[in-house]
């Protein structure tokens, strides 16, 4: 029963902090990382993962100066639209048109929605929703 508690909290802790931090990544890699620990280890694991998580989505974030060059992009006129949301940690899908960074070859960036985000080239993971 308590282990059900846990994990039903660490859930809706984490659809808020991810939803209201998305452009976080330290907040969405504890979320993250509290879920997938609670799940396999119950509360000593929702705790060493939400700290693990933490950690790892903190070093994710991109540099500054990465999201000042995807601030700085104009939007097209004709830009991707899809129908699921854009979720950080989550892949947009392989019809979207990633467009290089200079000397970033870690990242990369598209237009989707009207919605600039930072994205890891190779995978199409969602890295940072640029506001």
């Amino acid at each position: 029963m308590y282990k059900a508690l846990l994990v039903t909290g660490v859930v809706a802790l984490a659809s808020i902090s991810s939803n209201a931090l998305a452009a976080s990544g330290a907040a969405t890699g504890a979320a993250g990382g509290a879920i997938t620990g609670a799940i396999v280890g119950g509360p000593v694991g929702a705790a060493v993962g939400g700290v693990a998580g933490a950690i790892t989505g903190a070093v994710l974030d991109p540099p500054r100066e990465v999201v000042t060059y995807v601030q700085q992009q104009p939007i097209p006129q004709a830009t991707t639209v899809v129908s699921e949301p854009v979720v950080v940690g989550h892949p947009v899908p392989s019809s979207v048109e990633v467009m290089p960074i200079p000397d970033q070859p870690r990242y990369g960036y598209a237009v989707v929605n009207q919605q600039r985000v930072i994205v890891e080239p190779k995978t199409h993971r969602v890295v940072q929703i640029v506001q």
